[in-house]
């Protein structure tokens, strides 16, 4: 390759999990967050209408699943209760899923997970991988859903204490494969389980730069790799202008640029609180890695 060039990685078969929409590009992930204190729109989304009303406009946008959570997990969030956890996202997951949307819960406790499944959620997306629940990989089993299970050292009030590395990128791929063998020892289908690196769950901004130039690493596990970029700090740092970085929604188009580099080099899915952004970024990304053949030259007379 000469100086100046810029050539497409080389084009990968398409991985398609059960349970999950099939599409000929990366799958999006649209956020809804029935919380009072999540990072970007803690409180907006609260009642459950206007979570209900949010997620279908997710989906008119062109969100492929829909990702209910009633906790935050924000570096220091408390956590709330079971109880608390299940009144706010089981209306939403319940009305989502009857509208005929993919939805999945992200929670990490199996009693929230096994709820919102009997209410019609298609999958789990579990930050804590099932390090938090022991007993959430026997249901992911039982249940024959996907389960998303993302890296994680830790609760949300200290994790950041957490993200010491030597190489970032070899010791996450390596407590990843260890959390996958788990899984699989515990009965859940490997080919319904995604693995996420965890962006800025105990990890320093460095940290996620690393993970992304190098996902090739995480993708050699032979599972679909999730990216959850959305409007966090790291991209917020990168924006900072006069000693302030930009408000979160202000980060939406440094997200898509992420999720279109994510998506050329293999990433299954990203998650994200803006859709029509991204879902411009990942169909770019599918042109750019899709085989093209010469044109036909032009017939005689034309």
């Amino acid at each position: 390759m000469t100086a100046g060039t810029l050539t497409a990685p080389a084009p990968r078969p398409r991985q398609h999990v059960p349970g999950f929409p099939r599409r000929d590009r990366c799958l999006i992930m649209g956020i809804v967050n029935v919380t009072p204190d999540s990072f970007s729109d803690g409180g907006t989304y609260l009642a459950a209408a206007s979570a209900i009303q949010h997620g279908l406009a997710l989906a008119r946008s062109g969100a492929d699943i829909i990702d209910v959570g009633g906790e935050s997990t924000r570096p220091g969030a408390s956590r709330v209760t079971a109880a608390g956890e299940l009144r706010r996202v089981l209306p939403v997951v319940r009305e989502l899923s009857a509208a005929g949307l993919t939805v999945t819960i992200d929670t990490t406790r199996s009693r929230v997970a096994e709820a919102a499944l009997a209410a019609g959620a298609a999958g789990i997306n579990d930050v804590s991988g099932g390090l938090a629940d022991p007993a959430m990989a026997r249901l992911a089993a039982g249940a024959h859903v996907p389960y998303i299970a993302m890296h994680w050292r830790g609760p949300s009030r200290d994790m950041q204490q957490r993200a010491v590395y030597a190489d970032v990128v070899t010791e996450v791929t390596a407590e990843l494969r260890a959390r996958l063998e788990s899984l699989l020892h515990a009965g859940v289908d490997r080919r319904q389980v995604v693995l996420d690196p965890g962006l800025g769950f105990a990890k320093q901004p460095a940290h996620n730069w690393q993970l992304l130039n190098r996902l090739a690493d995480l993708r050699a596990l032979g599972q679909p790799v999730l990216i959850g970029a959305s409007r966090k700090a790291f991209l917020g740092a990168v924006l900072r202008s006069g000693g302030h970085a930009p408000a979160p929604p202000a980060r939406d188009m440094a997200t898509a640029a992420v999720s279109a580099l994510a998506a050329a080099a293999g990433a299954y899915c990203v998650r994200v609180h803006d859709i029509p952004a991204t879902l411009d970024a990942v169909r770019v990304a599918a042109e750019w890695t899709a085989p093209h053949s010469d044109p036909a030259p032009p017939k005689e007379g034309q």
